[in-house]
């Protein structure tokens, strides 16, 4: 039978309207372009049966191969850090294009108060702050400025938008060409070096994975249980209705982008920590990637619509395309390429899934 009657005044519920959670597509793409990976690496004749995910020359304890596995999670979990924010402010309907270049400003600016002293028993004199004496710092220091620096940033992008009503794109554009121009004259253009240990150890091994985890599940709990969750998605979906049912659009949605702004600096302090070094171009088209992650993970551009977990799943099927390029020995604009490719396949499939549900309802 199609049809069942359930409850009363006639309502029925047919079992052929109903649709998979939209994280389940995604997953299942992720498995699907692992399988793609694997058949290739056994067919290729210069691949020489080589397995993509798995051990079959008995080099690990278990039956992955753990080292691929690590490379593909930690390539991506920095720019899943900015990816968690991104994904909040395009489910307001908004987007944030200016998260790469806050992570260059704020990279500069943490690492220059993280400096030591002295390098190989010798005064370090080109420090940032030598004649200051603000050298050898508690490792809380970078790190709470580098947190304001994002914070600030994302603050005037969210004010800008909710206050001066102009569109996201132009109000996070201006605010990447102004970071950008901040992490440029903050130094000169000259780089910032020789962390403390302590704030190197922020981004050693597998930290930055366990960081961007972390996030990951508060900022999935927050989007799922708590009001900020529900104010987001309801903006989203109809901003003239969350704000005739009592919604502060304007204060959620500074908010928003204020807290983009952080997770980028997060993003920042562990790359400058993990590269033991801040360069003016870090982060640059990191945004492009970080609004990839959450369009291939189901994010709807239209916002309203989309999940933390879709996000995290979007970063790893990014993780796997590149790692599974590199492991065919394919050259890197191919995954650039690629890369184009998903994006743009990822939006028309979306536009096609609201056809498609508004055409059943």
């Amino acid at each position: 039978m199609a049809e069942a009657t359930v409850g009363v005044g006639g309502l029925k519920y047919d079992h052929r309207k109903r649709s998979r959670p939209p994280e389940l597509n995604v997953f299942l793409a992720l498995v699907l372009i692992i399988g793609v990976f694997e058949v290739l690496g056994q067919t290729l004749p210069y691949m020489n049966g080589q397995s993509f995910l798995f051990d079959t020359q008995g080099r690990f304890s278990s039956i992955f191969n753990e080292a691929r596995l690590q490379i593909i999670i930690l390539q991506v979990a920095i720019i899943g850090i900015i990816a968690l924010g991104v994904t909040q402010v395009i489910i307001t309907g908004g987007i944030d294009l200016s998260s790469g270049s806050i992570v260059g400003a704020t990279a500069m600016i943490a690492m220059s108060f993280a400096q030591v002293s002295e390098v190989n028993g010798n005064p370090f004199a080109r420090a940032v702050f030598f004649e200051q004496g603000w050298v050898d710092l508690p490792v809380f220091v970078p790190v709470i400025v580098g947190l304001a620096c994002g914070l600030l940033a994302g603050l005037v992008n969210g004010l800008l938008v909710a206050y001066t009503r102009i569109p996201p794109f132009i109000a996070t554009l201006g605010m990447m060409v102004a970071a950008r121009g901040v992490a440029k004259w903050w130094t000169k253009g000259q780089p910032v070096s020789f962390p403390t240990e302590s704030y190197a150890a922020i981004g050693s091994g597998m930290m930055p994975v366990y960081i961007f985890l972390a996030l990951a599940v508060l900022f999935y709990l927050v989007m799922r249980h708590t009001v900020y969750g529900k104010h987001t998605y309801a903006i989203g979906s109809n901003i003239d209705a969350a704000r005739m049912s009592g919604i502060n659009v304007q204060r959620h949605l500074t908010l928003v982008y204020t807290i983009a702004g952080g997770l980028a600096a997060i993003a920042a302090v562990v790359l400058s920590s993990k590269n033991l070094t801040a360069q003016a171009g870090m982060g640059v088209m990191y945004e492009l990637d970080a609004i990839a992650m959450a369009v291939i993970g189901g994010i709807s551009l239209q916002g309203g619509r989309g999940s933390i977990v879709g996000t995290c799943l979007g970063a790893l099927i990014f993780g796997v395309i590149i790692s599974g390029f590199t492991y065919l020995r394919l050259d890197a604009y191919y995954q650039e390429m690629a890369k184009g490719a998903i994006i743009v396949g990822a939006v028309v499939l979306d536009q096609w899934r609201q056809r498609r549900a508004a055409h059943r309802m």
